[in-house]
């Protein structure tokens, strides 16, 4: 997202307008307001929202260009939540219409903890894609909107080249009654990103396992009770290169063409394949896969609502909508289908307009292999960004960093539920059930 900093500039050129203070005269001290915490700004949010559901009748209501909405609210992006200073804040939401469409509405507030008002309300997205982006000027360095024809790469989320930036990947674990298992992706090093791990934190006697399979570094250890609601943080120093179509030998290339359960070959997706490919049976597997990129760009709505996430092909193909795990699932099932050899990757996506600050969970993507060569491709961000569809479709930016490879994961030791679905955020399983642990991930530009 392309807004966090929208007004702090704008709040600190304000701050030094007006005349110097007449010396002569007694001038009162006034202290520095304290700082309004994310968490306060969060819960500022939410209170202004179920204030107007319950005003309401039960929806939070909302006029997007003569369009009425009657929405609720999907989640906080806290990530994005800032104090403006001089009593201003800044908060962005997820809210999902009772048509299922998913709006990212960003709010401008006034105010202290316990009594914020709502100032400016801005619909930014629909279903991920953007009706604008932001663009700071560099005179006064105040920030204004561009429209979405007019924005440069930079402002879509692409760092072209290279890119260098330390990435911390913090998890806070729950209440532990006896022990637990817990299982962390390990960011490597290969052609495309040098990765040096600075530190690990709050991790002790932990263990690396390899997945010889699918190239993938883990590491696990063994918690107990004394470990109960402790942060484990990992930092990584990370160069990254753009990543364009690129030869590489694999020998187990026919691990590409199987289905796994989620990732299903044939049946249905032959008939989709044979619809999607009809006139191109004798062209080469270029222009076969462009023309499945194409069909899911205009086929998938990029929605996080409903059972989304899973990475489940089938369920993308029913429900026609997702986020990049369902982006790429069908993407991968429906090319192993046309014989085309597809794999699966996950990481992060590193925001390319500002040079610190939370990020936007996980992202995911693909590659498929073709003339020889692996083609990266990033379909969901080429569904928000059609302007970039040509780009995605063979390069991934800079402004990323892989944490692992693959689905259906084996590990020696494995959680009891069996096979990894695919891992980027932690896997913890205590009493034989695995359990959801909160994860943030962080970065930062230039030296740490």
């Amino acid at each position: 997202m392309n807004k966090v900093h929208i007004l702090l500039l704008v709040v600190f050129g304000i701050m030094n307008i007006g005349c110097e203070a007449d010396k002569s005269k007694e001038v009162a001290v006034v202290e520095k307001p304290k700082k309004v915490s994310i968490g306060e700004i969060e819960q500022g949010i939410k209170d202004y929202i179920d204030k107007k559901i319950e005003e309401e009748n039960g929806y939070f209501h909302l006029d997007n260009n003569g369009e009425p909405l009657k929405l609720k609210l999907v989640r906080v992006h806290t990530e994005f939540l800032s104090d403006l200073g001089h009593g201003r804040q800044f908060a962005c939401v997820d809210l999902a219409d009772i048509s299922g469409e998913v709006f990212d509405v960003d709010f401008f507030m006034e105010g202290v903890p316990g009594d914020m008002n709502v100032t400016e309300t801005t619909v930014h997205k629909l279903n991920g894609k953007p009706y604008y982006s932001w663009k700071q000027n560099k005179t006064d360095k105040t920030w204004f909107q561009v429209p979405m024809e007019q924005s440069e790469n930079d402002l879509l989320g692409v760092k072209e080249g290279e890119d260098q930036f330390e990435f911390y990947y913090e998890l806070q674990l729950p209440q532990i009654e006896k022990e637990a298992n817990l299982w962390i992706p390990m960011a490597s090093s290969d052609a495309y990103q040098e990765v040096e791990v600075v530190s690990i934190e709050g991790m002790e006697n932990k263990q690396l396992v390899v997945d010889e399979k699918n190239g993938n570094k883990i590491l696990f250890a063994k918690m107990s009770a004394e470990n109960s609601n402790s942060t484990i943080r990992v930092t990584y120093k990370v160069d990254r290169k753009e990543k364009a179509p690129y030869a590489a030998e694999d020998k187990g290339m026919n691990q590409y063409l199987e289905g796994i359960p989620l990732l299903p070959v044939g049946g249905r997706f032959s008939t989709i394949i044979n619809e999607i490919l009809a006139g191109k049976e004798k062209d080469n597997e270029l222009v076969k896969a462009r023309a499945i990129y194409d069909y899911i760009i205009d086929n998938m709505s990029y929605k996080k609502a409903g059972i989304y996430g899973t990475g489940d092909a089938n369920y993308a193909c029913d429900s026609k909508s997702g986020n990049c795990t369902e982006f790429h699932s069908l993407f991968i099932s429906l090319a192993r289908t046309a014989n085309i050899p597809a794999r699966f990757g996950v990481g992060a996506s590193i925001p390319s307009d500002r040079d610190e600050g939370g990020v936007d969970g996980y992202h995911c993507w693909a590659e498929f292999y073709a003339e020889g060569k692996w083609w990266p491709v990033d379909i969901s961000e080429a569904n928000k960004y059609t302007a970039l569809a040509t780009y995605y479709f063979g390069h991934h930016p800079a402004n990323r960093i892989e944490l692992s490879k693959g689905r259906d994961l084996q590990l020696d030791p494995g959680p009891l539920a069996g096979p990894i679905n695919f891992l980027a955020y932690p896997v913890f399983e205590m009493n034989g059930e695995q359990m959801s642990v909160k994860t943030t991930f962080s970065f930062k530009r230039g030296e740490g």
